[in-house]
C-alpha cells in the first residue's frame, strides 16, 4: 500500500486523524487502524474519520473507527472537524455529513467554531441500548452503585450520565472500564460524570467507549445537558466544561441537540507505508 494522506484535527483536544478517500473509496483493516492509532509508534487519535463520496445526497460520508478497530456510530467533535474541511472546499456555510447515525447538518458558527445538528436524543431503553427494560432517567447499573443512578441517553452512540459532587474527584481510569462494559449495555457505553455547577453550566469528564479518557466527547457533552435537563438541573442551554474546554450546548424544544465549538488543524501528513503493512 503506497502512503496514505492524512490531517491531524482536534476538537478542544479530542483528536482525529482524518483521511480523504473519496477519490478511492476504501477502509483500512483492523489491524492498520490500531497501528495509527498508537500513540508511540503510530500518530494517535481518539477516532480515525474517513471522507467518503455521499450515499444520500449529503456534502459527504464519514466513517468513523475508533483505536481498537472498532466502528462507532457518531463523533460529534470529529463531525465538525470535518465539517470544517469541507466547508473550507466548498465555500459553502453549511454541510450535511452522512453517518451510520443518520445526516449531521453542520453550520459555520464564526470565529472558527463549528455547529452540528447531533439530531434528536433517544430516550427509550431499547435506543440506547439497555439489556433489559428500565426507566432511563434513572438506571441501576451493577457495580457503580457508589455514583447514584445513570441516566442512559442515546447520541447516535449510547451514554450514561453520572451526575456526581464532583466529577474532578472520579478516578476515570479505575471505574470507567468496566462500566462501559457493564451486562447492562450490550453494545458497551460511554460514561460521563458530571458537576452541575450553575443552571447553565456543568463540568463534565469522559470515558469513552473503546478509546478510553479523552480531553472532550461532542456526544458526550450533548448527553449530560439532555440528561441533567431531565432531572431538572439544569436549563435546556448550557455550556459543559469538558477537559479539553467548553463546548455550548441546546437541546431544542424539537428534540434535537446543537453543540457548537471549536475546530483545529494540528498538522497533515503521510502515513508511512511501513506503517500500513501487515
Amino acid at each position: 500500500m503506497t502512503g496514505l494522506a492524512f490531517t491531524k484535527m482536534h476538537g478542544l483536544g479530542n483528536d482525529f486523524v482524518v483521511v480523504d478517500a473519496r477519490a478511492h473509496p476504501g477502509a483500512l483493516t483492523v489491524q492498520q487502524y490500531r497501528a495509527v492509532g498508537d500513540r508511540r509508534r503510530g500518530v494517535g487519535y481518539d477516532q480515525f474519520l474517513t471522507i467518503l463520496p455521499p450515499r444520500a445526497g449529503g456534502t459527504a460520508y464519514m466513517a468513523i473507527h475508533n483505536p481498537d478497530g472498532s466502528e462507532a456510530q457518531a463523533c460529534g467533535n470529529g463531525t465538525r472537524c470535518v465539517a470544517a474541511i469541507l466547508m473550507r472546499e466548498t465555500g459553502q456555510r453549511e454541510v450535511a455529513i452522512e453517518t451510520v447515525a443518520g445526516r449531521l447538518v453542520c453550520t459555520d458558527a464564526g470565529d472558527g467554531r463549528v455547529t452540528v445538528d447531533m439530531g434528536p436524543a433517544n430516550l427509550a431503553w431499547d435506543a440506547i441500548p439497555l439489556a433489559a427494560e428500565a426507566d432511563t432517567l434513572a438506571v441501576a447499573v451493577p457495580g457503580a452503585e457508589a455514583f447514584g443512578a445513570a441516566t442512559a441517553v442515546n447520541m447516535g452512540n449510547p451514554h450514561a450520565v453520572f451526575v456526581v459532587p464532583d466529577a474532578e474527584a472520579i478516578d476515570l481510569a479505575a471505574v470507567g472500564p468496566g462500566i462501559e462494559r457493564s451486562p447492562l449495555f450490550p453494545e458497551r457505553a460511554n460514561i460521563e460524570f458530571v458537576s452541575v455547577l450553575s443552571r447553565d453550566r456543568l463540568r463534565m469528564r469522559v470515558w469513552e467507549r473503546a478509546a478510553g479518557i479523552t480531553q472532550a466527547c461532542g456526544s458526550g457533552a450533548c448527553a449530560a445537558l439532555v440528561a441533567t435537563a431531565r432531572r431538572g438541573l439544569t436549563d435546556r442551554r448550557a455550556t459543559v466544561v469538558l477537559d479539553g474546554g467548553p463546548l455550548e450546548i441546546w437541546w431544542r424544544p424539537d428534540g434535537h441537540v446543537e453543540m457548537t465549538g471549536p475546530v483545529a488543524t494540528s498538522f497533515a501528513g503521510t502515513l508511512d507505508p511501513g506503517l500500513l503493512a501487515g
